[in-house]
């Protein structure tokens, strides 16, 4: 998650206006009076921030949402493959478990990671990011063209062309001044796989996933599957000659799955339908909008954008870019038992190719921050459990930092102790709110931080406008 924002995950650079998408009519009928919470009830209200005053946007878009239609062939045998637990080694785990969809297809409980292997008892060592809007996630790059470039690109040679270079900050409603030099892009909290369908291979074979020792072993199950007929009628009766192109049509499937399935990317939220003036923000949510893009309070959206692309599409409440944020290590994770171990993101350990990068060390994706509050696994280490605990890191973190990290046995502080000394320089200290010394006053009050709550809210998918 990105240092600016206040979630997970995590959990960032623009205001709400209009100009980025097609304005549609406001709405005419009457409009009931919302209750006003306490924590709103008071605050200032700007006189013009492009938000309004009333609950209503004032400057309605039309969204452009995806093309619903049935699913294809391969996208339905992608399903039963995405929800088949006879594919991992406990014959117990699918890809639903991790990513369970009454859980915008993230985490289905409030473990720090979820536990695989061949007899369910082996911990992770992250906790599965959502599936949802993948469809839209841009490949891993480095710097700000090498995404559409039409050649294979060397990362480690993007990567020392880079170093060195001064790191554009971040503020909500202000473009950066300078291209972004990070990594950014791809999938998993590393940026490792590039599609859908590579991501797919991480869980099918990680030894604490779902487990299978090779691909081999994953396709001999393919081939004993229920759903052996739909793989002949689909690729013919010689796609099990050659297993190795069998898992690999397999994967493609449950990646087609992913993109047709209108649940992966529904674009429901309140938001959303606010955004159309379809729906009133209460006086809580409409100030905890303010307050995430606020530059001197949460600045949220320096790194999780809010508004909708030119195009018209909805925004995704991420840059696709990479922060080292310092959270705290989860000593509730058994990887981390071990003193020398440490889950650096870009630079290892499930990644190798920027190991020598060490300026990323630290980094991990920065997640959209859509259903984010329907999550009990913050971070990529899954530390904090509800959203009041990752906003009183981003309040607290430099200023207070005993109310963050633990102590050791002499009662000093262990200040960013996920992360090697040597590497410390790569956390985010420029961005708000992680531009306070200690001492100085929190960027967000209590108050402040409930409206920011309640507008994160408004993210969740399955709203019904009225």
């Amino acid at each position: 998650m990105g240092a600016c924002a206040t979630v997970a995950l995590i959990l960032a650079a623009v205001g709400i206006g209009a100009g980025t998408a097609m304005h549609v009519h406001a709405q005419t009928e009457a409009r009931q009076e919302q209750p006003q919470s306490a924590a709103a009830s008071d605050a200032a209200i700007p006189a013009d921030d492009g938000i309004g005053h009333d609950g209503w946007n004032p400057h309605p878009v039309h969204l452009q949402r995806p093309a619903v239609a049935p699913l294809s062939a391969m996208a339905q045998l992608g399903k039963l493959i995405f929800y088949d637990p006879s594919l991992s080694a406990s014959g117990k785990m699918s890809c639903a478990s991790c990513h369970s969809p009454q859980r915008a297809y993230g985490p289905p409980n409030a473990l720090s990671v979820q536990l695989g292997g061949p007899s369910l008892k082996l911990q992770g060592v992250r906790t599965p990011p959502s599936l949802m809007y993948l469809y839209r996630q841009p490949n891993f790059s480095i710097g700000p063209d090498q995404a559409d470039a039409d050649a294979p690109v060397d990362l480690t040679l993007a990567a020392a062309q880079v170093s060195g270079a001064a790191r554009a900050q971040k503020t909500a409603g202000v473009a950066p001044a300078a291209p972004a030099l990070v990594p950014q892009g791809g999938l998993f909290w590393d940026g490792r796989a590039d599609t859908l369908q590579s991501q797919a291979y991480g869980p099918l074979l990680d030894h604490a996933e779902m487990a299978n020792g090779s691909i081999d072993e994953a396709a001999e199950k393919i081939e004993r599957s229920p759903y052996r007929a739909q793989f002949e009628q689909l690729f013919g009766p010689g796609i099990f000659k050659n297993r190795r192109l069998l898992l690999s049509e397999a994967l493609f499937a449950v990646a087609r799955y992913q993109v047709e399935e209108p649940s992966f990317h529904p674009y429901t939220s309140k938001y959303d339908y606010w955004l159309e003036g379809k729906a009133r923000l209460t006086p809580a949510e409409l100030q905890g909008l303010r307050v995430f893009n606020d530059s001197k309070k949460a600045n949220c959206a320096g790194c999780h954008l809010s508004q909708p692309s030119k195009d018209g599409q909805p925004p995704m409440f991420t840059d696709y870019q990479y922060e080292a944020l310092g959270v705290p290590r989860n000593r509730r994770i058994a990887a981390n038992r071990n003193p020398r171990y440490f889950d650096m993101g870009v630079c290892g350990p499930y990644r190798s190719d920027l190991a020598t990068q060490t300026q990323y060390c630290g980094m991990f994706l920065t997640p959209t921050l859509r259903n984010a509050a329907t999550r009990e696994a913050f971070f990529h280490n899954g530390v904090y459990r509800t959203l009041e605990e990752v906003i009183d890191f981003y309040n607290l973190r430099d200023i207070d930092p005993a109310k963050v990290y633990p102590r050791d046995a002499h009662g000093r502080i262990l200040q960013y102790d996920d992360l090697p000394a040597k590497y410390r320089a790569n956390i985010d200290k420029q961005d708000a709110p992680f531009d306070r010394k200690r001492g100085d006053e929190p960027a967000m009050s209590k108050d402040e931080i409930a409206d920011l709550i309640a507008f994160l809210k408004t993210l969740n998918d399955g709203y019904s406008p009225q």
